[in-house]
């Protein structure tokens, strides 16, 4: 999208405010056109154009000249149209459609157009019944058409607008329809959003046909979708849009009752027919090659924050909090950390951007983060240098991510919060435990937890065999595992500050967990250790045992950490626990904790926005997962290369 000049009108509307910030980090140049005021949370170099669109001239629009038309405005109403929506109909839709597309259609600039559709097209008695359905029919691009409202036929009418350009025009450019199915998102007046709001205000909420089946998508993943059908020509015609997956109306109530245990909740009677409908997403995944990322699991929470936050007067209608501008420091190769952050960082606020930073300007997050800082190395002398490359990157939330570098951060996590910067790490006390083998090991007797006992002298220990480490940092650096005292000797001469501990024959696993700024844990799942390079996971799988739980919630809270931990332990063949080391820092196979529940980055991005995170719950996923771990690849297209 990079030089990309794109029009979109309606994009100050619940997909174009999540798409609009995603075009300009792609690189696009945007003119936006809206009835609705500039939104605050646009970029800045967003050209806006508010007012009604059926008055943009022809000069406006051969003055911007765009590459890229996405067509998002529409207007529409519930199920059930009013009388008094017939002319709002024929002017936002039907006549609105048919005029912009005579402004662009003989631009010479043109090379695609992207018109956001509707499902409500097809015909009615394929998916909607007189009773409950057991499943929901998926349609697909070619099943007939009746579109059920003046929403759909409007809809309907400038799909068939485009098949006629198309006779005229496809050698000059190209045109999509995206049938969109059942459309949600943030600062909607859809029926989630609408329920959340009640249920905020503790009001009851009335539902009709919980039977009933839908295919929600939300509105990122609509922007998305929209977005990836704009960056190609190959692609043309109907094509549908949705998650693929229909859901029922009870399993939304079910899970709002998850965060709103006291939820009042009344059924009524309705005659409208009972609906079972989803996407066929066949066409899609085979053109594009992507399927929408988000369920309902993962995006209601943010729509609760959403409206919760915009209750406290924390956001207007129609932004998000103070975008977070986010530091990895120690960046390197942690490009599935980079990406977690990006994803949370921008639940918390769509226009928040990632700073990558690294010593290293080989670092291979530098191709996938926002931005990328080549930054000076973390010593107390080199302060007031990272102090002012944060401040000129407006970086506000830094998350270091290596063992060496977590005391410097902590230690001057007071002077950098005088400049605005929060930083996401443990205290210095708690800290000095973690990253040294021996004070661990101290601690845990010291407080009768499970620690595997460390020591500088092989004399203290009355073992079998042994393993030996660095005494400070990441345990898995340079260890010798199973080693008679002879080898251990001689591996222990080869390390800068050796620790020797007992080898203990067992499964391994891991814990992730987050800890909240009262040194709690909210949440922790537990992880087997598969497959393992190099210290990290590259096959790992989740697992539930409530003692490890129980014994894991202590140690970690005895430590009085906070943020994202993980804890490594092994279980021996008589089923006794025993603590490896504690890092108290996002770990390299953690993203699994956050697919399992444990949502440790958002989390801690709330938590540095001052929002109550017990709001938030930990809900674990029922069934466990595996991750593995492999490389995948990057096309970076560009002319200047």
């Amino acid at each position: 999208m990079n030089g990309k000049r794109i029009f979109v009108s309606g994009g100050a509307g619940v997909i174009g405010l999540e798409m609009i910030p995603m075009l300009i980090n792609r690189g696009a140049l945007v003119m936006v056109g809206d009835l609705k005021a500039r939104p605050t949370i646009f970029p800045s170099e967003v050209i806006y154009r508010q007012g009604d669109l059926n008055g943009m001239t022809e000069y406006e629009m051969r003055h911007f000249a765009p590459d890229v038309f996405i067509h998002l405005a529409a207007t529409f109403e519930r199920s059930a149209e009013t009388y008094e929506f017939w002319e709002e109909n024929f002017w936002h839709n039907l006549r609105l459609s048919h005029h912009l597309m005579t402004l662009v259609k003989d631009l010479p600039s043109l090379k695609r157009v992207v018109f956001a559709s509707s499902y409500l097209i097809y015909e009615p008695s394929l998916y909607q019944f007189s009773s409950p359905s057991e499943e929901a029919v998926a349609l697909c691009e070619t099943d007939p058409v009746q579109p059920r409202n003046l929403t759909g036929m409007a809809k309907f009418a400038h799909e068939l607008e485009l098949r006629f350009i198309d006779q005229y025009r496809s050698r000059q450019f190209s045109t999509v329809c995206a049938r969109i199915f059942r459309g949600y998102g943030r600062n909607s007046r859809d029926v989630i959003s609408r329920w959340i709001r009640a249920l905020l205000a503790k009001e009851t909420i009335t539902v009709y046909r919980p039977e009933g089946m839908f295919d929600y998508i939300y509105a990122p993943d609509s922007a998305e979708g929209l977005i990836r059908l704009s960056n190609t020509s190959s692609v043309t015609g109907i094509i549908n849009l949705g998650t693929g997956r229909a859901r029922r109306v009870q399993e939304i109530i079910d899970l709002l009752r998850g965060y709103f245990p006291d939820m009042k909740c009344i059924g009524k009677e309705s005659n409208i027919p009972f609906e079972a409908s989803q996407a066929d997403m066949s066409q899609f995944i085979e053109q594009i090659g992507w399927m929408p990322e988000y369920d309902l699991e993962r995006s209601i929470p943010e729509m609760i924050a959403f409206e919760r936050m915009r209750m406290q007067n924390a956001v207007d209608s129609q932004e998000w909090p103070a975008a977070p501008v986010v530091l990895i420091s120690s960046a390197s190769r942690k490009v599935p950390l980079l990406r977690a952050v990006q994803d949370a960082s921008r639940r918390v606020n769509i226009n928040a951007r990632v700073v990558s930073g690294d010593f290293s300007s080989d670092s291979l997050c530098s191709y996938v983060a926002d931005e990328f800082w080549t930054m000076p190395a973390t010593d107390d002398e080199m302060l007031e240098t990272i102090i002012d490359g944060c401040r000129a990157r407006n970086i506000n939330v830094v998350l270091p991510t290596r063992d060496g570098e977590l005391l410097f951060w902590a230690h001057h996590a007071s002077i950098l919060a005088e400049n605005g910067i929060t930083i996401i790490v443990s205290s210095p006390s708690a800290l000095k435990i973690c990253i040294d083998k021996q004070a661990f090991s101290d601690f845990g007797k010291a407080n009768g937890l499970p620690v595997i006992p460390s020591t500088s002298r092989i004399e203290d220990l009355n073992a079998d065999s042994y393993v030996v480490k660095e005494r400070y940092g990441a345990g898995s650096r340079s260890i010798g595992l199973d080693l008679d005292r002879n080898q251990a000797l001689a591996h222990a001469a080869i390390l800068e500050h050796p620790v020797f501990q007992p080898f203990i024959d067992g499964t391994e696993f891991s814990v992730d967990a987050w800890v909240d700024s009262a040194h709690r844990v909210k949440g922790l799942v537990l992880r087997r250790r598969d497959s393992v390079s190099n210290g990290e996971s590259q096959v790992t799988t989740t697992f539930s045992d409530q003692e490890l739980e129980l014994q894991a919630r202590k140690v970690i809270e005895t430590l009085k950490l906070r943020g994202p931990i993980v804890l490594q332990a092994i279980k021996d063949k008589k089923g006794e626990v025993h603590i490896i080391e504690c890092n108290a820092r996002f770990g390299g196979a953690s993203t699994a904790g956050i697919a399992a529940g444990v949502d440790s980055l958002f989390w801690s991005l709330l938590e540095v926005y001052g929002i109550d995170v017990s709001n938030y719950p930990f809900i674990r996923t029922k069934s466990e997962l595996r991750q593995v771990r492999v490389a995948t690849d990057i096309y970076i297209y560009d002319p200047d290369l």
